[in-house]
Parts: C-alpha cells; sequence; structure tokens
C-alpha cells in the first residue's frame, strides 16, 4: 500500500484486506485527502470484513473438474469416461483461471469445433458436463459465481430417424446370426428384440436375474440406474437360463456388427445394435401396444422419448381423417 504523487495529483493504492484481496486506488488533488481516503477505507474492512471482496480465487478450470470429481463425478456410472472428456475440453481451451472461464470462451471453442465436423450432439453433452460440474460444485458450495455454462443454449438437432428392421430383414438377421463364430451374439439379439433391452443390458444380463416359468428378465445395469423387468417366452427364459449357467456372455457386439454385414443390412450411421431396440418398440405400437406400458419396458424417465414411436400406432391422429373441414 502507497501514497504517491502522480501527474494528476496523489493516488492511493490501498490493499485493506491483505495480499490476494481486492486492491482499491483513487487520485486526489491534495496528498491528505488521499490519507484520510486511505485511513477510512482501512476502518471500513475493520468494522466490515465482507466489505473487502474475497481472496481472489486462483484455480484453474481443471482444477474445478478435479474437485467436481472427487466429489460428485466419481459416483456416476461413466464417471471415467465423462472426466477424460472434461480434461480434454479445459485443455482444448488453454485451461484459463476458472473465474475467467465465460459464455463467450465455450462459444468460441465450440465454433471451432463445429468447422472440425464434430457432431452437434456430442458438443452439447459436452456443455452438459461441464455445466453440471459449475452447478454441483455451486450446490456444494465450492463455487460462489455464476454458472458461466448458464447462458449457453444447447445446439438444436433435428429428430433423427428411427430406422427398424422388416419381418424380413429380421429373418435375414437371424439367420446370419445363426452363422457366426461367436456363441452368444445371437441369443443376445433375440433377448434385445424380445424386451427392447439396449445392447449392454442384454450382454450384461446375469442367471441371477432370469425367472424361468413364466419367464421374466431383469435388468439391473441400466443406463437410468433402475432395474426394470420385462415378460419373455419360456422358451426364450429356458435358453438365458440354461446358457448363464456357465458363466456371462462373451462380448459380441463386433460379432453383431459383421452379422448384419453378411445380411446386406444398411442402417443410418450411429444405429447399429440399437435398431433392435427400436425394432421391439415400433412392432410395439404397431401392434396396438400402450405407449406408456412401452415407455416402462423401455426404461425412458420421461414420456417424451418414447412418444417418438407413437405416430406408428394404427389408430394415431386419425380424427384428422374424420373432423377435417373437407370430411
Amino acid at each position: 500500500m502507497a501514497i504517491k504523487k502522480v501527474p494528476d495529483g496523489w493516488q492511493a493504492d490501498v490493499q485493506p484486506g491483505g495480499r490476494g484481496h481486492k486492491r482499491y486506488r483513487k487520485t486526489f488533488r491534495r496528498k491528505a485527502d488521499a490519507e484520510r481516503w486511505e485511513n477510512a477505507l482501512k476502518a471500513k474492512v475493520a468494522a466490515e470484513p465482507e466489505f473487502s471482496l474475497p481472496q481472489k480465487d486462483t484455480r484453474k478450470l481443471s482444477d474445478l473438474v478435479k474437485l467436481w470429481f472427487d466429489l460428485h463425478g466419481v459416483s456416476l456410472k461413466s464417471a471415467a469416461d465423462t472426466y477424460r472428456r472434461l480434461i480434454a475440453l479445459c485443455e482444448a481451451v488453454d485451461d484459463p483461471f476458472a473465474s475467467r472461464f465465460s459464455a463467450q470462451v465455450f462459444a468460441d471453442y465450440r465454433a471451432k469445433r463445429l468447422k472440425a465436423a464434430i457432431s452437434a450432439s456430442t458438443l452439447n453433452r459436452e456443455r452438459s458436463y461441464l455445466a453440471g460440474v459449475f452447478g454441483e460444485l455451486k450446490r456444494l458450495g465450492h463455487w460462489k459465481g455464476e454458472n458461466p455454462l448458464s447462458r449457453v443454449r444447447p445446439i438444436k438437432i433435428s429428430q433423427p430417424e428411427l430406422t427398424f428392421l422388416t419381418v424380413e430383414q429380421i429373418q435375414q438377421l437371424l439367420a446370419s446370426l445363426k452363422e457366426s463364430k461367436n456363441p452368444d451374439v445371437y441369443l443376445v439379439a433375440v433377448l434385445a428384440l424380445s424386451t427392447g433391452a439396449r445392447w449392454s443390458e442384454a450382454e450384461g444380463l446375469k442367471r441371477q436375474n432370469v425367472r424361468v416359468s413364466p419367464g421374466l428378465v431383469t435388468f439391473s445395469n441400466t443406463k437410468s440406474g433402475k432395474n426394470r423387468s420385462v415378460p419373455i417366452r419360456d422358451d426364450l427364459a429356458n435358453s438365458l437360463a440354461s446358457r448363464l449357467e456357465q458363466g456371462g456372455f462373451e462380448r459380441c457386439y463386433y460379432a453383431f456388427r459383421f452379422a448384419m454385414i453378411r445380411a446386406g443390412i444398411e442402417l443410418p450411421e450411429g444405429q447399429l445394435a440399437h435398431v433392435l431396440r427400436h425394432t421391439f418398440a415400433s412392432y410395439f405400437v404397431i401392434k396396438g401396444g400402450n405407449i406408456l406400458t412401452l415407455q416402462r419396458i423401455l426404461g425412458h424417465s420421461s414420456l417424451i422419448v418414447t412418444m417418438r414411436y407413437a405416430h406408428l400406432a394404427p389408430d394415431h391422429l386419425e380424427e384428422a381423417r374424420k373432423l377435417n373441414p373437407l370430411s
């Protein structure tokens, strides 16, 4: 702290809260005025400690990510992958001081990624992950500022076409699966087609999750973390129980990919094994299944997601035919 002569008069340079706290500078015509202001400021801070701003936050963005991971992220299902993505993001924006990270910094980063042909869904996930870091640390009392991502809107993405297999394609696929050298790929695919399970859920099924007569499977390692049970045919339940008595399924995702190629079935990008889930859901609705029941079977936390299949119902918006002005 000092009072020094400057061209315009006398400048008081004061740091009343101590090192690392806010500095105050003000210029006066007379040295006596500068001294009085300095003394008044010191008295103000002594009487009201909150008047002096807290010590400057020197944590880097990556420091916040590490703190978030230790306090919360480590408990998430995809903890390691999420942490890796967040650290890579920090490095891509030159790991600034967290207090200087802003919506504009992320917007600039996102614009560069879009030019590099990174998908909008990937960028939306990155935004969601990082917003979650600030939000969770704020709830835990480890971040006092605003969430800089709260003012960054996700990129609007057109709903992708949900492809499902025709009856002929299903038969071609099953025949191709039987030719596979992998002993489990056929059974895993049939299970997914019969229940709408995600590939990872079907592939990770354990013997204790299968009930025989009446047939029932319970998926426990789900995306939402909630268990769900789905009835299945007794013959399928018997096959599953018999196979799983010997241990878990072998990994067979790539065997499924090759079976699809052999069957000559082409799908939109990103819809390989998930087509089995879409196929189950689509035929469930086409055959008159209830959309609320489908939500429970698929394990969707929101009905909005399940409503993607509603247009396949035989009576979907049938009123349009009966109630239009020309009917």
